[in-house]
Order: C-alpha cells, then structure tokens, then sequence
C-alpha cells in the first residue's frame, strides 16, 4: 500500500469533529477504497482549549491555520472554517500556492473566490475539491461533474437549503406561522441565531452559482443570482396551496437559453415556488435537499438527501479526501477555467409560467375592482381568485389568485400598476408555479 495521505484540517466544528470521527471509525475501510491510509496530521482552530468531545493529542496543532500548508508532514488541506473572505480564504490561496490539494466544504468561498482558486489549482496541477459545499452529503457536485458528463444539460434545479425547507414544511404540517417556526428551527439547531442567509435565499444562490458552473460550464457568476427568500410566506399561503394542490418549497433553477445577440444566457435564481403534489420535488420535507439534472439523453434525475449535518457533510468531505488519495484531479468546475464561457444573466420577462398572487388589502369596496382592473390592463388572465375570510370590520383581509399562463413580464407590470396603491397594506406576494 502507499504512503499515507496527510492531511491538515482547518476548523474543529461539527463537520470538522464529524471529519475526525469518520476517519477514526472507518479507517480500515477508506484505507482500503483510497489504496493508502488517511491520517490526520495537524489541525487549527480558534480555540485551542475548548472540548470538542474528541481526543485531538495525537495531531499537530497550528494557532495559524494558514501555517497548514507550509508544513513538511501535511499532503493536502482540509478547509472548514466558513467564510467568503479572511482566514479561510488566506489558507485556500495559501496550500494551492504550495502545491497542495485543497478539500473545502465553503459554499461562500467557491461562490466567489472559485475561479480564482481553480486557476491555482490548474496551474499546479493539484486537486481543488468542494461536494461538501453543496447539498451536505448528496454527492450532485460528482454527480453532474462525472454522472451527467455525457449529456448537454437543460435545467438544473431543486431545494438546497434545508432551513427554508424545514421551515416550510413545519409550517404545511402545524399551521404555524413562520415567526414561530422560525423560531422552533433556531431552537432546534436547524437554523442559525441570525438566520439571514438561509432564508433571504443567498446560502442556495451561492450553491446554485456552483452548479450553474459545472453543469453549463458558465463562468461562475454569483452576483447574477436573483435571490428571493420566505419571509413573506404566511400560513394561509400554504393552506391555500394545499387547497389547490401544491405545496410550497424555495427553488433553486438554472438554466441556458439563448440570448437576444445569439449569445448563451443564463438564468439563476431562487424564490419560493408553488410546486404540485405529484412531482418530485413535493415530497422533500424536513432539512432535506434534493436537486433535478434533466439531461438531453439521461432525462430526469434525482439527487436527494441530508443538505447538513456532522455526518452527511463530514462523509462528502472524506469523499473528496479519497479521490486525492486515488490520485484524482481534474478541472474543478469540469472544464478548464480558460473554457468556461461567460454567460451574461438572461431577462426571464418573456418566458411563459401560471403564478400565485397573494395580496394583503384594506376590507373595503372596490378593493378587489381595483387588483383586477390591474392585471386585465397588464395582459394577465386570471384562472381563479380567492378571498380568504373576512375578519372584523376595518382590519385586513388576503386576496389570493392563480393566472393563467402568460409571460413573467405581465405579471411585472400590473404589479407596477399597483405600486402606491392605499388599497395594498403590504407588498404582495408572487409564487411562481413550478410545471409538473
């Protein structure tokens, strides 16, 4: 057998601790599907005195985690500190200057740092792994890199952040509001104590970028993902979508299509969806991910699973570690970062889907004249309208609606119709509906 791999791990947090445990656990199994042992050498983190529930004695420590990479005795660097920028960054630049493979679990980093640290890699020849940075332990990363390597991809999409999923599904099976799911979630460690990433949608924008990238060999362009998150969503949303057979989940969507000037353009955005009861994707509840590839050939495919965790991240973590071991490099985003293709965001105006409107409105006359009066003069058709309840005198009531379908631009307009209105006490609500 070979040499051991040594490995420097930067970050003893859960996924960090989990990384330890897995590869104490099931040594003599990695040792033999990697063809060498994996051997934990050295570690860093911010506190050095804290019980993490494991004995770190045996391993080097480094209060610089960016020290990692200059050492003798370490082959490859474990990053799992978190972050776009600062410590985790400088020991990502740091190893691949050096010539060492870099396993990282950091969505934010690669969202925005990845085509640099690639052309590191490249450049070196030496591996830049990240399946841990998107969907926790389900292995889509390998999955489109390799799996659907043979076909022209159509559509990526899916749920990719089991916050939001949790919360949404809590709320269809409870009745809750969100407030107060919100706030089980945080209790319960499914959502951090602020938790503006997770449901302002930018943690699922930063893993949609990368898949983007790897299944269109698009140039990784984050600040083109159009990010919406669930704030807005109400209990009486999800009642009124079971009603009409839908659940409601926030997805994640990419695709190709081609731009005015010939050009590929492409499509990135996440927004919470109306999503009917028979397909796939409704059925994924709790902090679950799931992720659709529809390929020209392979047709539709599934990737689910835990999205989080010590031991869904942790394993595909050790994943990457025993593709190093294997001698495994490859471009990082599938192809050469030279071949990636700038790809300018397209305007979806034009493209054809059926919508939710869910309105929040003074209880008076004309009320309901005045909403449909707008969307008859925007060129929107609706397929049916509902009036949820009607409270106490002078308070407000929820105006909901599906259209037909027609393109997103109508829908814009006679939204910008509304804009000002007194009738409206708050901002609507837009669900788009997700085709069966």
């Amino acid at each position: 057998m070979s040499e051991p791999l040594r490995i420097g791990l930067a970050g003893l947090g859960t996924v960090g601790v989990g990384v330890i445990r897995l590869i104490e656990t099931n040594h003599a199994l990695l040792s033999a599907r990697a063809g060498r042992e994996l051997q934990v050498v050295a570690v860093s983190a911010r506190d050095r005195s804290r019980d993490r529930g494991i004995d770190l004695s045996a391993y080097g420590w480094e209060d610089d985690m960016a020290a990692l990479a200059s050492r003798d005795d370490v082959d490859v660097v474990v990053e799992l500190v978190g972050g776009s920028d600062g410590p985790a960054l400088e020991l990502a630049n740091a190893a691949l200057e050096a010539g060492k493979p870099l396993v990282t679990a950091n969505k934010a980093m690669i969202a925005h740092h990845g085509l640099a640290l690639a052309e590191k890699a490249e450049a070196r020849d030496v591996a830049l792994k990240f399946e841990a940075a998107v969907a926790g332990g389900i292995p889509v990363v390998k999955g489109l890199r390799e799996g659907t390597s043979a076909n022209a991809l159509e559509r990526i999409y899916g749920i990719l952040n089991g916050t939001c999923n949790y919360i949404l599904s809590t709320m269809e099976d409870t009745g809750a509001d969100f407030a107060e799911v919100l706030a089980e979630a945080q209790a319960k460690g499914y959502a951090e104590a602020d938790p503006t990433f997770d449901i302002e949608g930018v943690d699922a924008a930063h893993k949609l970028a990368i898949l983007a990238a790897i299944g269109f060999g698009a140039r990784l362009d984050f600040d083109s993902v159009r990010a919406t998150g669930i704030t807005q969503v109400k209990a009486a949303d999800i009642a009124q979508a079971d009603t009409l057979g839908y659940v409601i989940r926030l997805i994640a969507m990419t695709d190709v299509e081609q731009g005015s000037d010939g050009a590929p353009a492409l499509l990135q955005r996440v927004r919470p969806c109306l999503v009917p009861k028979a397909h796939p994707l409704a059925s994924v509840d709790g902090p679950t991910n799931a992720v659709v590839a529809e390929g020209n050939f392979s047709g539709r495919l599934l990737f689910q699973g835990a999205g989080a965790g010590e031991g869904p991240t942790a394993s595909a973590v050790v994943a990457d570690l025993i593709d190093i071991a294997r001698d495994e490099v490859g471009a990082p985003f599938s192809i050469p970062v030279a071949r990636l293709t700038a790809m300018a965001p397209t305007e979806p105006g034009h493209r054809m889907e059926r919508t939710y409107l869910r309105f929040t409105v003074a209880d008076r006359p004309g009320v309901l004249a005045e909403i449909t009066a707008a969307m008859r003069d925007a060129g929107v058709s609706i397929e049916s309208l509902i009036q949820q309840g009607r409270p106490d005198e002078g308070r407000e009531v929820l105006v909901a609606m599906v259209t037909h379908e027609g393109p997103e631009r109508s829908v814009s307009e006679a939204l910008k119709l509304l804009e000002g209105s007194e009738s409206l006490t708050a901002p609507p609500l837009v669900l788009p509906i997700l085709p069966a």
